[in-house]
Formats: C-alpha cells, sequence, structure tokens
C-alpha cells in the first residue's frame, strides 16, 4: 500500500494558487488513472486506485495548508501505511519553477504544510517531491497565495505531467530511481 499526499488549500478560491500544485498533480494522476475521491473518516479527501499490483491512496488534505500534518497523521493511522510508504508532494518557492526534487528526508525549509507533518509524525524521514514553483518574491505569504499568471499555467502543462510521471516511477521502481530521472528543471529540457 501507498500513500501520495497532495499539499493544497481546500476550496475554489485557492485552486489554481501556486501552494495547490500537490492537488493539481493529484488531480492529474485521478484524471489519468480513473481515481474518484471521497471523504475520508478524517480531514481529508481520499481516491483508491491499484496501480502497477499495488493499492494507492491518493490524499487531500482539508485543514488548509499550514495544519496538514493532523489529516496526514488520521490517513496514516486509519490506513495502517508504513512511513516508508508515504510520498508527499507540495510546492517549494526556493526553487525555480519546473524544478523538480525527490527527496527521502529533510527539514520542511521553512514550508509550513511539511513543519506541519513533520510535528504530526513526530520526524523528517519521510518521502517528498517538492515543485519549484519560482523565486521571484518579495512576500512569501502573498506569492503562495496568488495565482500562477497566465505564461506560468501554460508550463504547468509540462511541470505537472512530469511531475505525475515521476510519482509513477516512485510507484514502480523506488525513490532511487525517480530521483535520478526526476530530479532536474522539466522546463529547461523541453
Amino acid at each position: 500500500m501507498k500513500l501520495i499526499v497532495g499539499l493544497g488549500n481546500p476550496g475554489t478560491k485557492y485552486r489554481l494558487t501556486r501552494h495547490n500544485i500537490g492537488f493539481m498533480v493529484l488531480d492529474y494522476l485521478s484524471a489519468k488513472h480513473d481515481f474518484s475521491f471521497k471523504a475520508g473518516k478524517g480531514s481529508y479527501y481520499f481516491a483508491k486506485q491499484k496501480l502497477s499490483t499495488e493499492d494507492v491512496f491518493l490524499v487531500k488534505p482539508t485543514t488548509y495548508m499550514n495544519r496538514s500534518g493532523l489529516a496526514v497523521r488520521q490517513v496514516m493511522d486509519y490506513f495502517k501505511v508504513n512511513l516508508d510508504d508515504l510520498l508527499v508532494i507540495y510546492d517549494d518557492f526556493h526553487l525555480p519553477l519546473g524544478e523538480l526534487r525527490f527527496r527521502g528526508k529533510g527539514s520542511s525549509g521553512g514550508h509550513n504544510g511539511i513543519q506541519s507533518i513533520i510535528d504530526h509524525l513526530g520526524t523528517q524521514q519521510f518521502q517528498r517531491l517538492k515543485i519549484g514553483i519560482g523565486d521571484q518574491f518579495r512576500n512569501a505569504v502573498d506569492f503562495v497565495l496568488t495565482p500562477f499568471n497566465k505564461k506560468e499555467q501554460e508550463v504547468l502543462e509540462i511541470i505537472i505531467p512530469a511531475a505525475a510521471e515521476g510519482v509513477f516511477t516512485w510507484l514502480r521502481d523506488g525513490l532511487d530511481t525517480a530521483m535520478n530521472l526526476y530530479n532536474r528543471n522539466v522546463i529547461e529540457v523541453e
């Protein structure tokens, strides 16, 4: 069983904001592989499907970003998911737009959603996929909560499928292979 959590904020107000790129990747995966989201037994929506002989859960917390750890803890406890089977997908404003970076562990890097997960799990030892959303900002809070501009939305059509393929590689071949193949800027190589 694998658990893939995409971070974001619920509601249409935030749908196209930079902070919601984790939700965007899950939406792409769910459309491509016929997942259907429903309310979970906690503060999250989830979808379950079998991919490559593995039960895969896609999870969207409904707690808003800064309390994501609550939802992650709830779903891991409810479905009895091992920490090694967790992948968290989220935005990183320290990385340029289009940069993908799989990691096996690490600090929050100032990301409140990741810090919440670290706090609720009691460890930094969980796998994640960071997606660069650009670094041209003055106020981080304002930047992550603003929608992608028209040009950025066009390149999301490259970024989101590449991130989804990276996730599928992680599912099929593991973290090391995903890191080797996808830790790069997917816009620059197009």
